[in-house]
């Protein structure tokens, strides 16, 4: 897999606030952006585990800990498809 750095300016302010180093602020804001992609639907649970750097179940797992539902899209289809057919 090829793996493209991003360059994201943080203040340190940010980082004492959060009592964090660099590397577990990035790692938190990797796992945090891979979560809001999948719950807004712009990333499936396959490729936002890849983003958040751990396996699929892993990261399915650690949703409830965030308050996301993890089969979100598949209940608001079928929400959907039962709205269409009443």
């Amino acid at each position: 897999m090829i793996m493209r750095q991003l360059i994201v300016g943080v203040p340190e302010k940010v980082l004492l606030a959060e009592k964090m180093d660099e590397t577990t602020f990035a790692e938190e804001m990797r796992l945090l952006s891979a979560i809001k992609l999948f719950e807004l639907g712009r990333l499936s649970s396959g490729r936002a585990a890849e983003l958040a750097g751990m396996p699929r179940v892993e990261f399915l797992m650690t949703l409830g800990k965030y308050k996301v539902f993890p089969l979100e899209a598949e209940l608001l289809d079928l929400e959907d498809t039962y709205a269409r057919r009443n």
